[in-house]
């Protein structure tokens, strides 16, 4: 039996929304997202409802793995404040928040590839770099089909986006390769 892909989730950008939405953006056909105003370790997060939904839905295709710099503490708040099942792994990021591997990397490559190792992923997150885009195309010509779905960070995971895992977790049981955004 076929093991379910990889989803790697952020939280800020996807789950926790911040900033104001683009003119572009407030023209889709996504109706705001839901959420309400939390104090997490004395920070604030507007929690979008709605990314939660979604990630419910998408648990029915992928296996979920928070990708955060949240890491354990994504359990520790989310499971119950948003309906989010409890228990979801994490990637262990050793302290690298904010930090990159080089001057062109992404700070969470080397935790990711520690993780995947040759499983087939999506990851959705508000901040790519050309150096996640690279490792995506390379990956899926030499290890496991590999997608990257970007957020706006005001807007979180929306339906758009949500379709578009979808479709790519149903494409011949495999994901499209060679496609990786």
């Amino acid at each position: 039996m076929r093991q379910k892909p990889l989803l790697l989730v952020d939280i800020d950008g996807v789950i926790s929304l911040f900033g104001s939405p683009p003119p572009w953006l407030a023209q889709t056909q996504d109706q705001p997202p839901e959420g309400s105003l939390h104090t997490i370790e004395g920070i604030p997060h507007f929690l979008s409802r709605t990314a939660a939904a979604h990630l419910q839905e998408l648990s029915a295709q992928f296996e979920l793995v928070w990708a955060s710099g949240w890491e354990e503490r994504a359990d520790e708040h989310l499971p119950h404040l948003l309906g989010l099942p409890s228990g979801l792994p994490h990637l262990r990021l050793e302290g690298r928040a904010g930090a990159v591997r080089s001057r062109n990397a992404h700070w969470k490559l080397d935790a990711i590839d520690a993780y995947a190792r040759a499983r087939e992923l999506a990851w959705i997150d508000d901040s790519f770099n050309d150096a996640c885009h690279e490792w995506a195309a390379v990956r899926t010509r030499s290890t496991a089909p590999t997608l990257l779905v970007q957020t706006e960070p005001a807007r979180g995971l929306t339906s758009l986006e949500t379709r578009q895992l979808l479709a790519w977790a149903h494409g011949n049981g495999t994901g499209p390769r060679g496609q990786a955004h």
